[in-house]
């Protein structure tokens, strides 16, 4: 079984690798747009209608095209600075649109970041990625599509694929020529998470990838259930907890999440692989750090705990934004939940003449429709010295 497993995804892997640097376009399979055609109905009392959807249906193509930065510098790209916070703050799924080429963003703190992911590996590698047998699949067509075509075509000056000869039939590698790493794409690896820890120490991204399940299902029938993961920057949470998990439980600690859960399962299934979206996230943490799974959020039943009002080293605080995006995987039908972060400096802020703005947005998170989030985002701690200095 094991040999079969592996002969399907050489064969997979070898398909996918049509690659010609400048502009690439890319014949897909569309998965059906689950829940498109009878979606996902929700009934007065919040409950979740499954999608009609055949499986059956997913090899329309679809031409993605990913355009090639041929001059891209990635040591002269400033990070992109991201001010998403409003004066009250209402949990919303906020969705807008992106194309597939913006898949990964890279900036000058690239090279730095990778190797910071890889300590964070090293020391902390089962907190930080896995996968259920259920996820194998998806986990290979990440790993194929970032480093087999969308990588060296997006980023030609910073990846490139090599194709040789061996007994056994060619062989094609993956060029990293920033920290010289090279992997290999056709055979892929062998074990799934030597596929997850490559990935960790090529891009900066983090992601969840999402299947969702059948009404018939033992776990989560009718969700999204997390089926493989890598998490190098989580922001108070131990990522290891939500595999095989659905999106439901994965957001237990979220104050309001029933507001949006069910327009989420409703959206996340209608996705579709040439439409990908994306969306953002704020918060203010005490620290620069960007592996902090213990830190940041305060849950509800630790509020009568948690000492308030504390003092804060402004230089070590950081506004910490993730810039999240949803795409459809064109042959698993997978979905892939993947998110980069930012950490800005409250200086830098300030110095945009923004320090009003964001100390208003603060005092806002608990006048929302969420007003649980005040706590859970740590306010009750940070929210009083920050906003002090932010309007000083």
């Amino acid at each position: 079984m094991a040999m079969l497993l592996f002969s399907i995804l050489f064969v997979l892997a070898a398909a996918t690798l049509l690659l010609r640097l400048g502009t690439s376009r890319r014949s897909l399979p569309n998965p059906a747009p689950l829940g498109e055609k009878s979606g996902l109905e929700s009934g007065s009392d919040g409950s979740i209608t499954p999608p009609k959807v055949s499986r059956e249906d997913i090899n329309e193509p679809v031409d993605i095209k990913i355009e090639s930065l041929t001059d891209f510098d990635w040591t002269k790209a400033e990070p992109e600075k991201h001010r998403p916070f409003k004066p009250t703050y209402h949990i919303t799924m906020a969705l807008k649109n992106t194309t597939p080429s913006d898949l990964i963003q890279i900036d000058k703190n690239y090279l730095s970041r990778i190797i910071n992911r890889q300590a964070i590996v090293r020391d902390h590698e089962s907190t930080v990625m896995g996968y259920i047998p259920e996820g194998v699949p998806a986990v290979y067509e990440v790993y194929e599509y970032l480093l087999g075509t969308y990588l060296p075509t997006r980023f030609p000056m910073m990846f490139s694929l090599q194709t040789s000869s061996s007994p056994s039939g060619p062989v094609t590698t993956f060029h990293n020529h920033v920290t010289s790493l090279i992997s290999p794409v056709s055979p892929p690896p062998s074990d799934p998470l030597t596929a997850l820890r490559i990935i960790s120490q090529t891009i900066e991204d983090d992601f969840f990838l999402l299947q969702l399940q059948p009404p018939d299902s033992t776990s989560f029938p009718n969700e999204h259930k997390a089926v493989a993961f890598i998490c190098c920057h989580p922001a108070g949470f131990d990522p290891s907890t939500k595999l095989a998990q659905g999106l439901k439980a994965i957001h237990v600690p979220v104050p309001s999440y029933s507001k949006i859960g069910p327009s989420m399962e409703r959206f996340f299934a209608r996705t579709t692989v040439d439409k990908p979206v994306k969306r953002l996230n704020w918060s203010v943490q005490t620290h620069t750090k960007l592996f902090s799974p213990g830190m940041n959020h305060v849950h509800t039943e630790e509020a009568d705990k948690v000492e308030r009002d504390v003092e804060v080293d402004i230089e070590e605080a950081r506004m910490r934004v993730e810039l999240q995006t949803l795409t459809r995987l064109a042959r698993t039908g997978a979905l892939m939940f993947s998110f980069k972060t930012y950490l800005y400096g409250l200086d830098e802020i300030k110095g945009e003449g923004l320090g009003g703005e964001l100390a208003d947005a603060i005092d806002g998170l608990g006048k929302g429709n969420a007003p649980g989030m005040w706590v859970y985002k740590g306010g009750i701690r940070w929210g009083k010295r920050v906003c002090e200095y932010l309007r000083s």
